[in-house]
């Protein structure tokens, strides 16, 4: 990575905003593969294990995280699944087998278990439907069981299973992945807008105040994109209110630079659905706006390679247990900076997974749940960036790698929060090479102090475990800010939070 300079400049002015933070931009995910449910959060037999099942540890490190909503059952999953398994007496659920991970589901962790641990985890459900072996009639029957006060044959068949309550489930994804030839039920562009359209419309019939987000392109790199967001669009836009990206990343040729840098892919890839939603919304002559939800994102690749080991079949094998690095971890932080740039039209975003399966946080059977290097970039956004976005401007060394041209080594993005009149600056540090970073905040630096947290290694390739933590932040000395401006050294190859707090 060639710096001519050691010094950086990030302005940030008030007057100059993005869009404010839907707290749904730090969700994630949970999924019936691998490990992610059962071992995961679901453990009877676990020491910290509570009267349902559900692991104490995981629940807290669920709540530290500040992870807001849960997207479940999937993924791949989802699209043979019979939500009706899941439901009722446990002796009587079946045993099915899961095509899409090539496991067995036991159904012993179902709809109500998801939702009763969603309020220990304070977190909100986000549930998906199958659109791929099943459609409109399925899809409103789950809708009636989750939502609908009483005296109907579903409503009242969740009470007679123990839940009396409606759960209120405001937000669903109509199938994934579906433009995937690997997903049960895979359909063409036009095949999956007809149903999605009309399982929209009875769902919304039988509760209008839910929100629905229709599949987007799984990837943009799939040969429909972006011509499935417009064909899909065009059926349902008047039905759904957002539409899904699905990414991942990996360093697969171990070339540092070019990794860092893949958040410029995620930056293209959310701008392309933009345009197509807008150019929708334009041929449509609307007054309504279609938001992106990120739904499945994160870094995958390390595991790869050892799943095509596992035994198929068997029940909760593990599977996508990735080992995350210290430079995962900084391209997380990318990622994340990345989507809080565009806070004005992405407003729901999952890391995927949770627990277990390519997660922030890793729970050994019997054993300690942990923090992986990744779990702090997210932790730090989803508790800090509260408030609205302001346009940042990064002066500084730039570099070119074999995909990306022209790659700020400082990544940054600004947050002011105007409850507390604190203004957050995420930033990475690409370089290997520590670099000087002046800030200048105009009135948003007056009377005002910096409180500076940052994740730095001298080893990219250091890894957290259940019995060590070599990657954690550290707290850095306090600095004053001086009128509208301050001066940060920021390590190499590091993810810093700079806290812009008054003193008056």
């Amino acid at each position: 990575m060639n710096q001519t300079k050691n010094q950086t400049r990030i302005v940030v002015n008030r007057e100059f905003t993005v869009g404010d933070i839907d707290p749904r931009l730090f969700g994630s995910f949970l999924e019936h593969l691998g490990r992610a449910v059962y071992e995961g959060i679901y453990e009877p037999d676990h020491p910290e294990a509570d009267e349902a099942g559900f692991r104490g540890d995981v629940v807290e490190l669920v709540r530290e995280i500040g992870t807001t909503v849960v997207r479940y059952p999937g993924g791949n999953f989802v699209s043979g699944y019979n939500w009706e398994d899941g439901v009722g007496p446990r002796e009587s659920r079946p045993r099915r087998l899961d095509l899409a991970w090539r496991s067995v589901e036991t159904n012993e962790v179902g709809l109500n278990e998801f939702v009763q641990w969603t309020r220990k985890a304070g977190v909100d459900p986000y549930l998906a439907v199958n659109l791929g072996t099943r459609g409109p009639e399925e899809a409103l029957a789950l809708v009636e069981y989750c939502n609908h006060p009483g005296g109907t044959a579903r409503s009242d068949l969740r009470a007679a299973h123990g839940f009396r309550e409606p759960h209120g489930v405001k937000l669903w994804c109509l199938g994934n992945e579906m433009d995937g030839p690997w997903q049960i039920g895979h359909k063409t562009a036009g095949e999956y807008a007809r149903v999605a359209t009309e399982t929209a419309k009875v769902m919304k019939w039988a509760d209008p105040a839910i929100e629905l987000v229709a599949c987007g392109s799984s990837g943009r790199g799939i040969a429909t994109f972006p011509e499935w967001e417009a064909t899909v669009l065009e059926h349902a836009y008047d039905q759904v209110d957002y539409i899904s990206l699905h990414s991942y990343y990996g360093n697969g040729d171990n070339d540092l630079p070019t990794y860092l840098a893949r958040s410029l892919d995620m930056d293209a890839f959310i701008r392309s659905v933009i345009a197509a939603a807008d150019y929708v919304k334009a041929r449509k002559r609307s007054r309504k706006t279609i938001n992106l939800a990120f739904d499945e994102w994160n870094v995958w690749f390390h595991s790869k390679e050892q799943d095509r080991k596992v035994e198929p079949w068997s029940v909760a094998p593990p599977l996508l247990e990735d080992i995350y690095t210290h430079e995962d971890a900084l391209l997380v932080g990318c990622l994340l900076i990345t989507m809080l740039r565009h806070a004005d039209r992405v407003k729901i975003a999952c890391l995927a997974q949770l627990v277990n399966v390519i997660a922030p946080i890793m729970a050994v059977k019997g054993g300690p749940a942990w923090r992986q290097t990744i779990y702090y970039p997210f932790m730090h956004a989803a508790t800090l960036a509260r408030g609205t976005v302001l346009q940042t401007h990064v002066h500084g060394p730039v570099y070119d790698t074999k995909e990306f041209d022209q790659v700020d080594v400082i990544e940054s993005v600004a947050v002011h929060d105007p409850h507390e009149e604190v203004t957050t600056v995420f930033c990475v540090n690409r370089g290997r090479e520590p670099l000087s970073a002046e800030i200048e905040l105009g009135e948003l630096g007056t009377e005002a102090k910096l409180l500076h947290t940052a994740l730095a290694h001298d080893d990219p390739k250091a890894t957290n475990g259940p019995d060590r933590e070599n990657v954690v932040p550290t707290v850095l000395r306090e600095r004053m800010v001086a009128n509208g401006r301050v001066d940060v050294p920021l390590a190499g190859l590091s993810w810093n939070v700079l806290r812009v707090v008054p003193t008056r």
